[in-house]
């Protein structure tokens, strides 16, 4: 006897949603029980995108090229037969656009630090898909865990100068789903601040006053030298 089609399964052939740009996926409609022939279209956001006819029960495959971000929207198919009422329609899927991240920067609010000062480094990838994840070095060794950011935000980590070796070279590193792309950031390194003596304020303010009195000095001398000049006249 005839018999009414099963829904429908809607599975990426490649066994994941995630996918680049100008990549070609495959999907595959199959109903496992019903009578054929079985005719499955394939809708994006309930337009129709392409039809398939099968002389039985072999699964439907509708091969894609996701060319832009609108391509990565609802996929449905629908299956139906010669005694189908509507035909029956499958899950949904919904692929998710990996894109490549970008080189890092490593920044700090100062350049210059002085021995026992605590200061920040920020490292970001302005392009990527989100979350990435930033690991921070010095050298070859690395001083932070992981941090996941889920937010276009730069990761932020916070060092204590304790001594010399820790004005070294510092960079950054960051990651996210897409394969095989990892970025290094540029390198970035503190400097000594120059640390002003004590003495230095009153020296200069002792050789302010001394000028001071040159300069009174020099501006008397036609006051009282040369009036007593005229005098001795």
């Amino acid at each position: 006897f005839p018999e009414m089609l099963s829904n429908p399964r809607l599975i990426p052939v490649q066994r994941t949603l995630n996918v680049v740009m100008n990549q070609n996926v495959s999907l595959s409609c199959h109903s496992d029980s019903g009578s054929p022939p079985v005719r499955y279209t394939l809708f994006k956001r309930s337009q129709k995108v392409s039809t398939l006819n099968r002389p039985d029960l072999t699964p439907g495959l509708f091969n894609l090229t996701i060319n832009s971000a609108s391509d990565v929207g609802e996929y449905k198919c629908k299956a139906e037969n010669n005694i189908s009422s509507g035909g029956k329609y499958s899950n949904s899927l919904n692929f998710t656009l990996i894109e490549p991240i970008s080189k890092p920067v490593l920044s700090s609010p100062t350049s210059q630090a002085k021995k026992g000062q605590n200061v920040t480094l920020s490292c970001l990838s302005e392009n990527g898909s989100l979350p990435i994840t930033y690991i921070f070095f010095k050298g070859r060794q690395n001083i932070s865990p992981p941090v996941k950011m889920h937010k276009r935000e730069a990761a932020v980590i916070f060092l204590f100068i304790n001594s010399s070796s820790d004005f070294g070279t510092y960079k950054c590193r960051a990651e996210n789903t897409f394969r095989n792309n990892t970025k290094y950031s540029n390198s970035f390194n503190f400097t000594l601040a120059e640390e002003r003596s004590h003495s230095q304020p009153l020296i200069i303010s002792l050789g302010l006053i001394v000028l001071l009195f040159v300069i009174v000095f020099v501006l008397a001398i036609p006051f009282f030298i040369i009036p007593s000049y005229k005098a001795s006249e």
